[in-house]
């Protein structure tokens, strides 16, 4: 699984598939795409544009909630909120060889995850973000530290934990000596793409 995700951003669906473009273009392997209040005949229209943009450059392409939007573009998966479809439901409707991810702010929220297996956790936020309208506590380091220790106090495998929520270069190697697998990067990979290259060398 990849280890850099880029959560698409964009108030208008040509800011959406622009930068959707642009981290392409500049080798992102892992789209989520995430367009929050948007019509909805926009939102399926940007995850068609999507799904062929991401097939045409062997990329992965995961839509944020819409499990029905998913189902019918044939995506690779979807990201659920916690307060989104169960996974469960969803996975009912993907079938077994679709991927799906899950949120998570708490130690609870990650066991939760496990026990409904899910292919992979966004645990965060890592620092505020404005991304998000109605942000959960933000964890810092310390939140993740604590979650991983929890994690191997009871003796549980560590899952495929993405870091999420404001997240910047700088941050990878402190969450990989924590033992988080993987970053969602939205606001530093919309404002740079050129910078994607250096999240790849980094979380090799």
């Amino acid at each position: 699984m990849e280890k850099l995700q880029y959560i698409s951003q964009g108030f208008t669906i040509e800011d959406q598939e622009l930068n959707i473009r642009k981290a392409l273009d500049n080798g992102v392997k892992w789209i989520q795409v995430r367009w929050k209040n948007a019509p909805e005949n926009e939102f399926i229209k940007l995850c068609e544009i999507s799904k062929k943009l991401c097939s045409d450059n062997q990329t992965v392409c995961i839509i944020n909630d819409h499990v029905q939007i998913a189902k019918e573009i044939d995506a690779d998966g979807v990201h659920l909120g916690l307060k989104d479809t169960s996974v469960e439901i969803a996975r009912h409707i993907l079938g077994e060889n679709k991927i799906i991810g899950g949120t998570a702010n708490t130690i609870s929220d990650v066991l939760q995850r496990m026990n409904e297996s899910c292919d992979y956790i966004g645990l965060g936020p890592l620092r505020f973000t404005s991304t998000k309208e109605q942000l959960s506590p933000i964890l810092g380091f310390e939140g993740y530290e604590k979650i991983i220790q929890d994690l191997n106090e009871k003796s549980l495998d560590i899952p495929k934990i993405f870091a999420i929520g404001g997240v910047v270069l700088e941050d990878i190697e402190l969450l990989q000596q924590i033992g988080i697998y993987g970053v969602a990067v939205s606001g530093q990979i919309t404002n740079k793409p050129s910078i994607i290259n250096e999240f790849k060398t980094v979380l090799q």
